[in-house]
Formats: structure tokens, sequence, C-alpha cells
């Protein structure tokens, strides 16, 4: 009795969609004026915090609510560097950011993740929204470090005699970063280690109980993530020229969480498609002037309630985030291994 052919596989979303966004962003600062310049840079920069944290909570289980400490720390050190020792070079502060984001999240690693017993999702949100709140308090009230003035007038970086400004080449330069991060994250989490990590976002218990040591994966990919979350850090610093106690507390902890829960966990696409959306909604509703005074009034201040409004919507009626508007869920959990080639009628097995 023949066999019938194995039915081919749906078409992929989810490469048309980072091609398409791809497309969108390599021609924006020659079709953009030069606010829009400088707000697509923020989205880049913004993004691949975005990313730090779906990585560690998409693809790991790992709820952190301290990605902000990892990247304004980061951002603190690489400002003294630039004020107080008139170091400038992006060959010199970019490594320093990644090196202070990975030592600073394998630190926070050592206290919330590694331990005789797995720890519970809430401790570890606990334990890491606690260290970026102390952080916040330490920062605002040492005069060191600028106190609740944080440190402005940040130089420019530098590469070689070459100075980056503001605009279109600190685009491409986010732009770029965001890219390689990108790709090495996708394919990181499309390996071997990626796929042990599946395993334990889906069944910690029983991935332990195979051998694999849970926390010490944990471990890594929190690190990786921290490193991630540095770069971000200390380019949004020399972008915004300023940093200060509010990119290190829960607040922007916070934010980073519901970009990527708006726009999709697990698929890191989704997480860019959070940022964009949500920054150009948050720049947005404030400008609304035809809905009367009194909404346009309240939209001034309260635009963060019709923000959160939406965002509980989408987690409520769209788990999965906009992503899974166009995404199946097998694609955005993804696939791994070689595929089956499927036999022909009449073939020998």
């Amino acid at each position: 009795m023949s066999q019938a052919p194995a039915s081919r596989p749906g078409r992929r979303i989810i490469p048309i969609v980072e091609v398409a966004l791809l497309l969108i962003a390599l021609p924006m600062p020659w079709m953009l004026e030069e606010f829009w310049v400088l707000f697509a840079t923020k989205i880049c920069i913004l993004a691949l915090l975005a990313i730090s944290f779906d990585l560690v909570w998409g693809y790991a289980g790992i709820m952190s609510f301290g990605q902000a400490l990892f990247s304004g720390v980061a951002g603190y050190v690489t400002a003294l560097l630039a004020t107080k020792s008139e170091v400038t070079s992006i060959f010199v502060l970019m490594p320093t950011a990644a090196i202070v984001g990975l030592i600073l999240a394998f630190i926070v690693a050592v206290i919330v993740i590694f331990g005789r017993r797995i720890p519970s999702v809430v401790f570890v949100a606990m334990g890491t929204l606690t260290g970026s709140y102390v952080i916040e308090r330490l920062a605002r009230g040492w005069s060191w470090v600028g106190g609740q003035n944080g440190i402005s007038s940040l130089p420019r970086l530098t590469a070689g005699s070459f100075e980056i400004e503001e605009g279109t080449v600190f685009f491409y330069l986010a732009l770029g970063t965001l890219i390689v991060t990108y790709i090495l994250v996708r394919l990181l989490v499309r390996s071997q280690f990626g796929l042990v990590l599946a395993g334990i976002r889906q069944q910690e218990g029983r991935i332990a109980f195979f051998g694999y040591n849970v926390q010490s994966y944990k471990g890594v990919v929190f690190s990786l993530a921290g490193i991630i979350a540095g770069v971000s850090g200390g380019l949004y610093a020399f972008h915004e020229g300023f940093v200060g106690p509010g990119q290190l507390g829960p607040v922007l902890s916070t934010q980073v969480v519901l970009y990527v829960l708006f726009g999709g966990v697990g698929t890191l696409v989704g997480a860019i498609l959070g940022v964009a959306i949500i920054e150009l909604i948050s720049y947005a509703l404030p400008q609304i002037d035809w809905l009367g005074a009194d909404v346009t009034a309240f939209l001034e201040t309260g635009w963060p309630v019709v923000l959160g409004l939406l965002l509980l919507g989408t987690v409520m009626f769209r788990p999965t985030g906009l992503i899974g508007l166009v995404v199946t869920d097998r694609e955005r959990i993804g696939t791994f291994g070689r595929a089956k080639v499927a036999r022909q009628p009449g073939s020998t097995p």
C-alpha cells in the first residue's frame, strides 16, 4: 500500500518580516528629516535592550526586571571614562560597555540564579527588580556620578580622528550593531544550546532530570544578555549625550518587558516591532489635537494610561503579541535539527 507524501510546511513569515524591516530601515536617513533619523536611532538602540530581555525571558524563561541595570551601569561607566579620563574611542568604550554588562549580569546571576535549588520565576524577578532599584537610589545620592542630575554633555564617540555625529552616521552604527547582534542571537537560539533553552522554558524539571545543569545554562544566557544590554547602554548614553538614574531603575526595565510582550515573546523580531510601535504611539498620543481641548490636555500627561490599556488588551487577547497575528505557534517556537525528507511512494526505506 503506497504512502502519501508528507505535506509541505507552510510559508515562514518571520523571515519576510525581518527582510521587510531591513528594507525599511536601510534608506531611512535619506528619506526622513533629522528628527526622525534621531528617533529611529533611539529605536535601534532600545531594540538591543529589548532583544536582551527576549533572550532571557522568551528563550530561557528567566523573568528579569533588571535589564536596565546592566545597560544603565554600562552607560555610566563609559560616560565616566569619557568625561573624567577623556576616552572617546568607540573601540575602547563599546567593548568596555559589553564587559561591564557581562560582569554585572554574571554577579546578579550568582546571586539570584545559581544555588542548590532551581530558583522560581518570582524569586528571580524580585531579585533583579530589587537590584535595579538599589543601584538607581545609589546613583541618585552619589555626587561623584552626578547624583540626581546624572552625567551630561558627553563628548562624541570617535573612531580614530573621525567623530561619530548624531544623525546618519550614528544611525548606521546603531543599525549595524542591531543587525549583527540579531544574527548572532538568532544563530544561538537555533543551535543545540538553544534547544536546551527551549527545553528549560517548556519543562525545566524534566530537563534537570535528564542531567542538564539548568542553572549553568541560565547563568550563561543571562550573562550573554548582559553583554547586549551593556552595549545598548553605552550607545544610548552617547547618542543622547546624557546618562542619568532613570536609565538604571525599574521604570525602564518594566518598559522593556512591555516592548517584548507587545511585539511577541520568543521571536526576537517581535521585540524590535514592540519597541518601534510603542515608541511611535508614545510620541503620537500627546500630539493628538483633533479630539478636543480636554482630551488633548489629558493625553499630554495621561498618555501612559492609554498606552497601558492598549498593552493590557494585547496581553489579554493576544498573549503571543502582535507578531502572533501573522505567525503560527510552530514557527514562533521554531524547529531544531535536520528536517526529515519525505519518502516517495514505492521508494526503498
